[in-house]
């Protein structure tokens, strides 16, 4: 496949192609059960990141003000990270993995040409959020580093990202996260003036 001459165009094939055929061979063997499990937690599980999210809402309303402004800006620091992690997909041009190797059947529908690979956008969310949701409580961002973790592994395993694809979205979405929701605290003044205001019971217990 030839890559626009504006972009960089990774060739993934030659940092761990080899790896992904194993761990797609390896999946394409599992039980149908757990086949089907993974693809839809690969596919669907943003969603429970959604619910860690507004776990922490819920709990910093007895916070601190700080707290809280990290707690509200978790959704921002999310979107601004996959508004980043696309503009650099668009500049690595790596094609997926089930485009470039001769991967079989694969447990999710490998996307089209123009779906680039590295970094995973999945991957990057998820750990931008587990540490986000860590810098404001432990409690919630254990979990979330859990399925952070899951979900690298799932897009593997569903056939449409090689490993390093997930690693480099691991670190940029976790350095991304964690940096973000830092600054995010000093907008405390703000939440402890709208918890003076009509925001009042969605801001404090």
């Amino acid at each position: 496949m030839t890559a626009p001459a504006t972009t960089l165009a990774v060739d993934g094939r030659s940092i761990d192609g080899g790896l992904y055929l194993r761990i797609d061979h390896w999946a394409q063997h599992l039980p149908t059960p757990v086949q089907h499990t993974v693809a839809a937690f690969s596919a669907y599980g943003l969603v429970l990141v959604a619910v860690l999210m507004l776990w922490a809402w819920w709990r910093a309303r007895s916070a601190d003000s700080a707290t809280m402004a990290r707690a509200l800006a978790v959704p921002l620091v999310v979107i601004l990270v996959f508004v980043a992690d696309t503009l650099l997909k668009s500049l690595l041009a790596e094609p997926r993995p089930c485009q470039a190797l001769d991967a079989g059947r694969t447990l999710e529908a490998c996307p089209g040409a123009a779906d680039w690979s590295l970094p995973s956008n999945h991957t990057v969310i998820v750990f931008a959020a587990a540490a986000a949701l860590w810098h404001i409580e432990r409690r919630i961002g254990l979990p979330a580093l859990l399925l952070a973790a899951l979900m690298g592994l799932s897009r593997v395993l569903v056939g449409v990202h090689y490993p390093h694809d997930v690693a480099l979205a691991a670190v940029l979405g976790t350095a991304a996260g964690y940096a973000l929701t830092a600054v995010a605290g000093r907008a405390d003044r703000l939440v402890e003036q709208a918890r003076a205001g009509g925001l009042r019971r969605w801001l404090t217990t």
